[in-house]
């Protein structure tokens, strides 16, 4: 959604369809090679967690040589889709998105830092600047900003999903944050994060980008996104931190839509 989304954004007309499907194959196949490769790596980890257990090489339905098959053909489809119907630049950034999450975080991060997350977040923040070059060829300020926002946004997302299952990745020996500095440390994280995040979600609105209907929709749902994560430190009850990675996700999703609909509302008063 978030490339798909930076692809019209970068616009103020239509997407070629062209761009629009090839790009969006080119990229859907990187992202499903690296989570291939993820698959294979944290094959043990993933079938210790009760979250993953079920994923199919953990299991053993599926061999890691067929999975490792399996994402070296992706990768080389996506590749040569994205640098020859798309342009180089855009093959290069999905690249470096694929060696960011497949390698640097999955291999070595993960494992490494209970900041995993933060820094190899730059990896899966990447879809929005992917869309966007897959349309101009270049790297726009503004593509940067939705980086930006998907970048800030992980954080908060990702460790209330690992607040809910820390006895996992304890038990896998993950070092995230509330494995190694406690579920109170990381409840404040949590709220930390999530009121960078909104600071972050208004500089569309403040460098141009985007309008008013774009900046009420973010202050609202930055509310409630700030409401959960205050819930989850001061007033904790059963399931907070689920509901709070249930609404982080309906947060983004709603969040982008309103920037589409702001852009294109707004190229309608100029024109």
């Amino acid at each position: 959604l978030t490339a798909i989304v930076g692809m019209f954004m970068s616009t103020p007309g239509m997407v070629p369809l062209d761009v629009l499907i090839l790009g969006s194959m080119g990229m859907a196949f990187a992202m499903a090679a690296a989570a291939a490769v993820n698959h294979v790596v944290d094959q043990r980890i993933d079938s210790i967690m009760a979250r993953t257990e079920n994923r199919p090489v953990a299991k053993g339905k599926i061999s890691s040589q067929k999975a490792i098959a399996f994402a070296a053909g992706l990768s080389v489809a996506s590749m040569f889709i994205l640098s020859f119907f798309i342009n180089p630049l855009t093959a290069f950034l999905t690249l470096f998105g694929i060696v960011g999450y497949a390698f640097v975080y999955t291999m070595y991060l993960k494992r490494a830092t209970p900041q995993n997350i933060v820094i190899g977040g730059l990896a899966g923040a990447i879809p929005p600047l992917l869309g966007w070059t897959a349309v101009t060829n270049s790297v726009d300020p503004h593509a940067l900003l939705l980086v930006l926002i998907v970048f800030v946004w992980t954080p908060p997302h990702f460790w209330a999903l690992a607040i809910h299952r820390r006895d996992d990745y304890a038990k896998a020996g993950i070092p995230m944050l509330p494995v190694t500095h406690g579920i109170e440390y990381t409840k404040s994280a949590v709220l930390h994060y999530t009121i960078l995040m909104a600071l972050c979600t208004l500089l569309p609105y403040l460098t141009g980008m985007s309008g008013l209907i774009y900046l009420t929709s973010a202050i609202i749902l930055n509310a409630i996104f700030i409401y959960y994560a205050v819930r989850l430190k001061f007033a904790p009850v059963t399931g907070i931190a689920m509901k709070t990675f249930g609404y982080s996700i309906v947060y983004l999703m709603c969040l982008f839509i309103v920037l589409l609909v702001d852009h294109y509302f707004m190229i309608t008063l100029v024109t």
